[in-house]
């Protein structure tokens, strides 16, 4: 998939999250698999950080802590 098909994959299943949120959600996953963090999706060695945890984040895999849902 591409960036954009999974980004708006991920804003559709959570509607509370703002692309600001994602993109923030985006890089502390990233910083977590640069640091040594096992990923959830077997894929190719040839896929970035970065894309992987976007790839994670539109599969459910990963859950986004603190952020508040502001429509209750």
């Amino acid at each position: 998939m591409k960036v954009e098909q999974l980004t708006a994959k991920i804003l559709d299943n959570n509607p509370s999250m703002d692309r600001y949120q994602l993109a923030i959600a985006v890089s502390k996953r990233t910083d977590e698999l640069l640091n040594g963090a096992t990923s959830k999706l077997s894929v190719s060695k040839n896929v970035k950080e970065a894309d992987l945890a976007l790839m994670e984040l539109a599969e459910g895999l990963v859950n986004v802590k603190g952020f508040i849902d502001l429509e209750k």
